[in-house]
């Protein structure tokens, strides 16, 4: 029997699948399903049981024995959202109390951070656990998953495996329902779709030309790879990135959805917003070393391979993984 919390969204959804796919049918969902923007994220799946966010720990704590493995992917994920509170709820205390009952009850457990966590890099990207307490995120919910990872690395009582994976800018299928918090592929596609073109922030830092700004972009289908690598392989405990380990620019990212939609280039550049613009990181690249180190050997998508798999398969036919 394995959880996954955040099932409905689209890491957890997409992890559900390939649970499935690999012959785990005992799956216990958790979220909050009163969502139904969600809902055909979880379609066709197998599922042994749903459980309300609200409801879990108490159903963990009567069905512990049967738990063999927990993915913690559900959390509060909007960077625009302010209120501190709500990332201390549903960020921190929730996951402290799935920590403790890990411990409890002996339970291993994958937990997703957040690159947000880095801020803007003035430490670099390296998963190195004792520059985590220097860092300095540039949003509440950054700070809320650091502040996590903190008080993990702080515990004097684990999981017997614990392991925290610090996702990059994670694009793929089943993000239909994240709105303005979906990838940039998802929003080039449909503002393609919709004007023929393509608009990207202009770039206010003079080392980078406009369209030149680069990110970390990691296929999904290559996270839910790591993620079933850790479930089997359950020692090497810590936190790691999770990232391509390639940093491509936005111009990049654009061109390859042109192209996966066989469509001409037109790009227009627009000021990047002026309440952001403090704010705005114009470089992201995980060093990817230390997964490497503890066994880890599958390659990654490319760019350009996961944008034709991503816009081919799922977006032009509006398929779910």
């Amino acid at each position: 029997m394995i959880v996954v919390t955040g099932a409905a969204g689209f890491i957890g959804s997409c992890l559900v699948s390939k649970l499935n796919q690999e012959g785990f049918n005992f799956i216990i969902a958790v979220d909050d399903f009163s969502k139904i923007e969600k809902a055909d994220n979880l379609e066709g799946k197998t599922i042994q049981e749903r459980v309300e966010r609200s409801e879990f720990f108490g159903w963990l704590d009567k069905n512990q024995e049967e738990v063999e493995f927990i993915f913690h992917i559900g959390a509060r994920t909007d960077t625009t959202e302010f209120d501190r509170a709500i990332f201390d709820e549903l960020n921190v205390e929730y996951s402290k109390e799935i920590w403790r009952r890990c411990v409890n009850y002996q339970i291993p457990l994958v937990y997703a951070s957040s690159a947000a966590t880095y801020g803007l890099g003035e430490l670099g990207y390296v998963d190195d656990e004792s520059q985590i307490p220097q860092l300095q995120p540039l949003n509440a919910y950054g700070d809320s998953k650091n502040e996590f990872d903190i008080w993990a690395l702080q515990q004097e009582k684990k999981p017997f495996f614990w392991a925290g994976l610090k996702f990059f800018n994670i694009y793929g299928p089943n993000e239909y329902h994240k709105g303005r918090m979906a990838s940039v592929i998802f929003h080039a596609y449909h503002q393609i779709k919709d004007t023929g073109k393509m608009k990207l922030f202009r770039s206010h830092n003079p080392d980078f030309k406009d369209g030149e700004q680069m990110r970390d972009f990691v296929y999904v289908k290559d996270l839910l790879d790591v993620c079933l690598f850790l479930m089997n392989h359950r020692k090497n405990s810590g936190i790691y990135n999770l990232g391509s380990g390639q940093a491509r620019t936005f111009k990049d990212l654009v061109a390859n959805t042109f192209q996966a939609m066989q469509i001409g280039p037109i790009v227009e550049y627009i000021d990047t917003p002026e309440d952001i613009r403090d704010k705005y990181q114009y470089f992201t690249e995980a060093s990817m070393d230390k997964l490497r180190s503890i066994g880890y050997a599958q390659p990654f998508h490319s760019l350009e391979a996961g944008i034709e798999d991503y816009v081919t398969n799922y977006l032009v036919p509006g398929a779910y993984y």
